[in-house]
């Protein structure tokens, strides 16, 4: 099994040499979120990352409220990847929809229904598919469970976060396990790969 973390501008600077010598094979980097908005260490990580030798993919923090906005966010993460660089082959744990409310966002602008958030996902997936990215879904096991319908989206991997000993969703790609696993005296998102990815 690999073992991976996932990172965003909220980690600070990462020593990616401290992470590869903790035994970290990947790392999963945020791009951006909402509305065209990179992460302000993307770069930094997404370089740092591969100069110490780790397998990547990348993720994008979803504010879409429906398929449209799913779309323009879609749209803007492979204009992102095109520019630097990042062709899917260079992306061996390739595009990831981060759909979740973890800040209340989505609770705040209305929550749309379950089939609305399944719509987004699908909307994210199929922008990337056309344009050359195969792409999964990031979303809590709550979420799988009681809030999408993922036989709409068929052959999107699912990284599932469940903060357990197992995770519970069957057929899990990648299993964020952890919120609180330690490397270098700082704490990260653990990830473990269970399946082939995509």
């Amino acid at each position: 099994m690999k073992k991976g973390i996932d990172v965003s501008e909220n980690n600070g600077r990462v020593d990616w040499e401290a992470v590869k010598d903790a035994g970290i094979d990947f790392a999963i980097v945020r791009l951006g979120y909402g509305n065209r908005h990179l992460d302000e260490r993307f770069y930094e990580n997404i370089n740092g990352a591969i100069s110490a030798g780790l397998e990547v993919g990348v993720y994008y923090y979803s504010y879409a409220l429906d398929a449209e906005a799913a779309e323009h966010e879609a749209d803007f993460l492979v204009d992102i990847l095109l520019d630097c660089g990042l062709t899917a082959d260079r992306l061996p744990l390739g595009v990831w929809f981060d759909q979740e409310d973890a800040d209340g966002y989505k609770e705040r602008h209305g929550m749309p229904d379950n089939w609305t958030l399944t719509d987004i996902c699908r909307a994210f997936i199929e922008v990337c598919r056309e344009r050359g990215f195969k792409c999964g879904v990031y979303a809590s096991l709550n979420w799988l469970e009681n809030r999408l319908d993922t036989d709409a989206f068929p052959g999107a991997p699912i990284w599932c976060a469940q903060w357990d000993d197992e995770c519970d969703w069957p057929g899990t790609a990648i299993w964020q396990y952890t919120d609180e696993l330690e490397i270098d005296g700082r704490g990260f998102d653990g990830n473990i790969c269970l399946a082939e990815v995509l």
